[in-house]
């Protein structure tokens, strides 16, 4: 009797085992996050890279704080008939609306990146609703055209961050590769991390006042041109629906 009992728990667990197994590699899409096991918990995971064969790559910048360079990035992008991705927080796009407008109207895609830029993991649910929401107004109220993106101030989420932002109609994205700006580091260390670590479907990460930018910017586009990718902004890289995104944040087509 003690045998059968013992075999019977055994089972159980290698059922339970499968099952987690199963959700790992088949996790849910929604939205701008997908579901996914992490021991007993289901956690939310955001848009780290796109799973493609196509040589084609992402680049974007969090603008916080200063813009006396962001001018001088759009000029760079024209140079390289490039278009990128702008994560604006809230007071920013007050205090620069023409610079706004000027993103808007080089081509560039907008995004919010809050509107305070808290740590929105110690937010409250109401509290995230406010900061998105707030922020997307701004945006939209400046530019007449609707935000789709968010991104996460320092990258920090949860589950009730992911869904509220779902909820708005965003998707959430992170990066996959940090150009690592905000450490002023020189060009030669920028440009060698971008380069040596972009992969099809990667998203890269750059700030738009960062100390060096102006002069790291245009040796990576031709380095990653010469390379063979396609610099562009997010929304053509991604999937807009009927896609997955396994626990490392990856996106796959179905």
């Amino acid at each position: 009797m003690s045998f059968v009992v013992v075999k019977r728990s055994w089972l159980r667990l290698l059922v339970f085992m499968l099952l987690v197994a199963v959700c790992l590699v088949f996790p849910t899409s929604e939205g701008a996050a997908a579901s996914v096991y992490f021991g007993d918990n289901l956690r939310k995971v955001p848009i780290y890279n796109v799973a493609t064969d196509e040589s084609r790559v992402a680049i974007s910048f969090d603008a916080a704080w200063g813009a006396d360079k962001t001018q001088g990035i759009l000029n760079i992008l024209a140079e390289y008939n490039v278009n990128a991705t702008f994560f604006l927080v809230g007071f920013w796009v007050r205090d620069y609306p023409e610079m706004v407008k000027a993103i808007d109207a080089a081509g560039c895609e907008i995004g919010t990146h809050s509107n305070t830029h808290p740590d929105m993991v110690k937010l409250s649910g109401e509290q995230v609703r406010e900061e998105l929401s707030t922020s997307v107004k701004l945006i939209e109220d400046t530019i007449s055209k609707k935000v789709t993106l968010f991104r996460a101030p320092f990258g920090s989420y949860n589950n009730t961050l992911l869904n509220t932002a779902s909820e708005l109609g965003l998707k959430t994205i992170q990066w996959d590769v940090d150009s690592l700006d905000w450490k002023s580091l020189g060009v030669k260390d920028m440009t060698n991390r971008v380069t040596g670590k972009a992969k099809n479907g990667s998203v890269i990460l750059f700030h738009n006042n960062s100390d060096h930018i102006l002069e790291a910017l245009p040796v990576i586009l031709d380095l990653l041109i010469k390379k063979g990718f396609k610099v562009g902004q997010i929304s053509d890289l991604i999937y807009k629906d009927n896609y997955t995104i396994d626990r490392a944040g990856v996106q796959r087509r179905n």
